[in-house]
């Protein structure tokens, strides 16, 4: 039975070893991880930027070649019907559909003249 105690102990100094050494690595991740302050970082030096002087060249408005454009002509409104009667058939069947004829309907006898 001493044999047992023994061996118990034994566990439990190395589980108290482990226990420490988890400790030890988990406080040195969080001290070098998040509570050390971080040093700021240096800043790149300040460029100088010349300020330059804008120009506007309004002499190129009155060119020979802009006077000689032609202004467009008016557009006239659209005066069809706009889109078609059931836009979710496919293009072929718009025109039997529209018409009245279809594969089962006779063709419409011709006026006489």
């Amino acid at each position: 039975m001493p044999i047992k105690f023994v061996q118990e102990k034994k566990k439990q100094k190395y589980l108290i070893l482990v226990f420490a050494a988890v400790i030890l690595i988990t406080s040195i991740v969080l001290w070098f991880g998040f509570l050390r302050k971080e040093k700021p970082a240096p800043s790149p030096p300040a460029l100088i930027v010349s300020q330059r002087e804008i120009k506007i060249d309004f002499e190129l408005l009155e060119s020979s070649a802009l006077k000689e454009l032609q202004p467009f002509g008016e557009i006239s409104s659209f005066e069809e019907e706009a889109g078609r009667s059931n836009p979710f058939l496919p293009y072929g069947r718009r025109l039997e559909l529209e018409s009245g004829a279809g594969s089962e309907s006779e063709p419409e006898p011709e006026p006489e003249t």
